[in-house]
């Protein structure tokens, strides 16, 4: 196990950090990453025993800047075995003209490490599609040959992360696009590169029991590609009677949180969150707004422990 675990961290070191060339962090964000695992850590999958997970996230920008950020997400995870989980993972992301489609099928293994521990491993694989509409761009030098060509490409990609887990916290590491994708390469002059690189994920969290009533459940999640600061989201939320939950969370140099979230039905939770930017582009912008349903199905009679991640 733990060469396993010094294979993966080189693995990691070498994908992320050895390379010299430098790239512009493009994953899709969110803010409520907590609920939304499936779609960062394949590992996630299947770990909610007896119950069939789904998720649906719609996640709009920096509202007010025409071509800002929307993002969609679908998941599904449900175990198969004791050991074995299977997941879907559908990403649609627009920013100005290039819209980006991820399909992607996960697999988890999980080793019981103990009564209530887990170590749990996963890959996905799928494919990734791009649609840039670079000729509907206004150039400065007409007939630039950059923008010449509109971009309709489909590349196979796959990931893969591992989920330490328990009743009351969990720690994750992922990179769920792992190989770089290179959509558009072009030699005019200037050097024009449309590619997207891997990043690494790392989230974690806690739950303490304040009282019979209250729980208090700090997270966090790390984002970092080559030739970008961290990307560092600091959340603290409290639930109340395992049905109401009201939080704030801190994304590093970029912009504060709200996040609230409602158990609706047995079946079904509801949950908001509200960015305010905190850098120079809060004057350009009336924040983003990020809205979550989760569905848990329970696909066993059995009695299972709650979970609250």
């Amino acid at each position: 196990m733990k060469r396993l675990l010094i294979f993966l961290v080189i693995l990691v070191f070498d994908t992320l950090v050895l390379p010299t060339k430098m790239e512009a962090q493009q994953d899709a964000q969110y803010t409520q990453y907590m609920y939304n695992m499936n779609i960062l850590n394949p590992a996630y999958a299947g770990s909610k025993e007896g119950t069939l997970s789904a998720s649906l996230l719609g996640r709009t920008q920096w509202v007010g800047i025409p071509g800002a950020p929307q993002t969609m997400t679908l998941s599904a995870h449900s175990p198969i075995t004791e050991r074995m989980g299977l997941g879907l993972s559908i990403l649609a992301d627009k920013i100005g003209p290039i819209n980006e489609q991820f399909v992607f099928a996960d697999y988890s293994y999980t080793i019981p490490l103990g009564y209530y521990d887990n170590l749990s491993f996963g890959v996905k694989g799928g494919i990734s599609m791009i649609n840039a509409s670079l000729t509907d761009l206004l150039t400065i030098t007409d007939g630039d040959i950059n923008f010449d060509t509109d971009i309709n490409n489909l590349k196979p990609n796959f990931g893969f992360g591992a989920f330490y887990y328990s009743d009351i916290y969990y720690v994750g590491i992922s990179i769920p696009n792992l190989l770089k994708t290179t959509y558009l390469e072009k030699n005019g002059g200037l050097v024009t590169n449309i590619s997207k690189k891997s990043h690494l994920f790392i989230t974690g969290g806690y739950v303490f029991d304040l009282s019979y009533d209250w729980k208090f459940k700090p997270s966090f999640m790390t984002k970092a590609t080559l030739g970008t600061p961290l990307s560092v989201d600091l959340s603290a939320n409290f639930l109340f009677d395992e049905r109401y939950e009201v939080g704030a969370s801190y994304r590093w140099g970029d912009s504060v949180s709200l996040l609230l979230n409602a158990k609706i039905s047995n079946t079904l939770r509801v949950g908001y969150s509200y960015d305010f930017t905190t850098s120079a582009l809060n004057n350009f912008n009336s924040g983003s707004h990020e809205i979550i349903l989760l569905f848990d199905l329970m696909t066993t009679y059995e009695i299972i422990s709650p979970r609250f991640f």
